[in-house]
């Protein structure tokens, strides 16, 4: 038997699968539509059909993000914090920070033994320090977001992006293309300003140590590079960074079928 987490994010939808020893067995990502319910399915098909045992049954769902509530199959529902937090713990045990730039917030999250939250601190005023102005900037500069992480790390002379409102910023971009300023130096010019926001929030839960970057950005190089220099600590990245908040899931769930599972106490 499975065990599902599925996390609805503002910009995908991910779902990681485990047995119930905790072992991954599928994954599957969908673009986020606005019925959580059937994009929720979608995405549970598309892990199963990953999963290398094909004919397994899920028996347990635990949702996370901000779809969570509106899955009426789940059984349980998890913050995304909680689950980003047991996520990135299980990857790297020794991390005492987690960072999750999200498509529309970032987040910096201090832990406590166990992979559990114990301070946090939001951005989510303004889309200027999210992901999702990184898919705006590239639909301007006409490149793919899959390109922008080897594009930035091309840079020879970054240009500041200062705005820390997300229409000044594009202002910013529009000023510098006018100039022409080349597209690599506008996008390692976002992965630092991106950088700079994220040292902010981790100051504000008293970063002294070890960093996981976890969700989609980590994907790209720029990013992780411009994080590096900019903390000044380490900074690990999950070979599959955008599940790792369904990650937390599925183990949490995990965690609360066990107990559902246990014999009762003569």
């Amino acid at each position: 038997m499975l065990i599902a987490g599925i996390d609805i994010g503002s910009g995908t939808t991910k779902c990681l699968l485990v047995d119930e020893t905790g072992t991954v067995r599928g994954r599957g990502l969908v673009r986020t539509k606005a019925d959580f319910e059937r994009v929720a399915r979608e995405v549970l098909e598309a892990a199963q059909a990953t999963d290398g045992g094909g004919a397994d049954t899920v028996g347990y769902v635990a949702t996370t993000g901000l779809g969570r509530y509106a899955v009426p199959f789940r059984d349980i529902q998890i913050t995304d914090l909680t689950c980003g937090a047991r996520g990135a713990a299980t990857l790297f045990p020794t991390t005492r920070y987690v960072l999750d730039i999200g498509a529309q917030c970032s987040r910096a999250i201090k832990l406590r033994e166990g992979g559990k939250v114990k301070e946090f601190h939001m951005n989510e005023k303004c889309a200027a320090g999210s992901g999702g102005f990184l898919e705006r900037a590239a639909k301007y500069l006409e490149v793919t977001v899959a390109d922008i992480g080897a594009l930035s790390l091309r840079s020879a002379k970054p240009q500041p992006i200062s705005s820390v409102c997300a229409v000044l910023a594009e202002s910013e971009i529009i000023n510098h293309v006018s100039e022409g300023v080349s597209v690599d130096d506008i996008l390692r010019g976002i992965h630092n300003s991106l950088a700079d926001r994220a040292l902010n929030l981790l100051k504000r839960v008293g970063l002294d140590g070890e960093v996981t970057l976890i969700g989609g950005v980590a994907l790209q190089e720029g990013m992780v590079v411009a994080l590096r220099e900019k903390l000044g600590v380490p900074v690990n990245v999950p070979e599959a960074p955008q599940y790792a908040t369904a990650l937390g899931a599925a183990l949490l769930g995990l965690q609360r079928f066990r107990k559902l599972s246990a014999p009762a106490a003569a």
